[in-house]
Formats: C-alpha cells, sequence, structure tokens
C-alpha cells in the first residue's frame, strides 16, 4: 500500500471524525432537551420524548441511515449525503444521550431540589443552577462510553455510499487486492481513536466510584 493509498485512508477518517463530531454536538444539544422534558411532570411533554427514546432505541443505526438517507428527499428535503448521515446520527445521539442523561437527572439526591426550592430558586434555576452540573458529573463516563460508540457507527455510513474511513477501505482493498492489509490499518485507526477514550471513561468510572466511597 503506497503514499496515495494510504491518503485516502486519511481522508476517510477524516470524514469518520467529522461525522463523529456533527453527530455528538448535534446529539448533545437535541439530547438535553429530550433528557429535560423527559422529567418532565407533564404527560404532554414526558410522552413524545419517550416515544422518541423508544423509536431510536428500538430500531437499528442502520435502519435510520437508510429512512434519513432515501425518506428525506420524498418530504422535498434533498440534503447531501453528508447532511442526511448527520441527521441520523443526531437523532441517534439525542435518543441514547437524553435517556443517560434523564438517568443521571433522576439520580441526584432529592434533597438537593428540595433544598432549592426552600431557597425560593424557580423550576429552571433548579434544574440549570442545581440538578444539570450534579447530572453532568454522574453521566460522564457513560456519555464517554457512547461516544466510542458513535464514531464506531459512522462506519454504517458506508451502507449509504458515503466514503468515510470503512468505505475508503473497502475502495483500496479493491484497488490493491490487499484485504487484510488495507482492513488491519483501517482497524488500527479505530483502535487509535476509541482506546483513548475508552480508557479515560474508565478513568471517569474509577474516580466518581472513588469518590462515592468516601
Amino acid at each position: 500500500m503506497g503514499i496515495q493509498e494510504l491518503t485516502y485512508l486519511l481522508q476517510g477518517l477524516l470524514w469518520t471524525l467529522f461525522l463523529t463530531v456533527i453527530g455528538f454536538v448535534g446529539g448533545i444539544l437535541f439530547g438535553i432537551v429530550v433528557a429535560v422534558l423527559r422529567v418532565s411532570p407533564s404527560p404532554w411533554l414526558r410522552i413524545p420524548m419517550i416515544c422518541w427514546i423508544g423509536v431510536f432505541q428500538g430500531t437499528p443505526l442502520l435502519m435510520q441511515l437508510f429512512v434519513a438517507y432515501f425518506g428525506l428527499p420524498l418530504l422535498g428535503f434533498n440534503f447531501p449525503a453528508w447532511a442526511a448521515v448527520s441527521v441520523a446520527l443526531t437523532a441517534h445521539a439525542s435518543a441514547f444521550l437524553g435517556e443517560i442523561w434523564r438517568g443521571a437527572i433522576q439520580a441526584v439526591p432529592s434533597g438537593q431540589s428540595e433544598a432549592a426550592n426552600a431557597l425560593g430558586l424557580p423550576g429552571w434555576s433548579r434544574m440549570v443552577d442545581v440538578v444539570m452540573p450534579q447530572a453532568f458529573k454522574l453521566s460522564l463516563p457513560a456519555t464517554v462510553g457512547f461516544l466510542v460508540q458513535l464514531l464506531k457507527g459512522t462506519s454504517l455510513a458506508a451502507i449509504v455510499g458515503f466514503i468515510e474511513l470503512t468505505r475508503a477501505g473497502t475502495i483500496v482493498s479493491n484497488q490493491i487486492y490487499k484485504p487484510l492489509l488495507v482492513f488491519g490499518v483501517v482497524g488500527a485507526l479505530y483502535c487509535a481513536m476509541c482506546w483513548p477514550l475508552s480508557l479515560w471513561g474508565r478513568r471517569l468510572e474509577q474516580r466518581m466510584a472513588a469518590g462515592a466511597a468516601k
């Protein structure tokens, strides 16, 4: 495998990172909304979020990519391939991150909210200033773990023809007829991205467990 093929793989790697960042940042923004509405006392706000989470956690990411790529044009949204994939990844991430953060919000001791209520803080201030900062710390290891899964999940974009790292590896392999070498390099690149994140998530979890034991 020469410089040209390696450069092509690195271009695919950049697209993988781009899709991961877009999906994760979008998932964070929408996931916060999902989490907050999910714990709302109003069923009109809570039930739609339960359905949203159920749909995106209960269906394969591959199907969600197909729906976004082929379904959005039928609704008049003629997005390029990377945008359609980004929409699917964002929706997928928002459901999982929203559920992670919902659990973290509900794990914050109720005494915190009661103390904030006794101080006369309004509902939005209790959530933003008291509950959410504590929930963020509780959810950080699981959030990092989901980031690793999302990064690996971008490989499914190859199914709709988008050239990210896995698709680039397939193209190079078909050109030079060395699949073991090419996908060994592709696997090493994925490992170089995912392994440090996994270690970070594990250390965060251990640190939180040690803090809770004190």
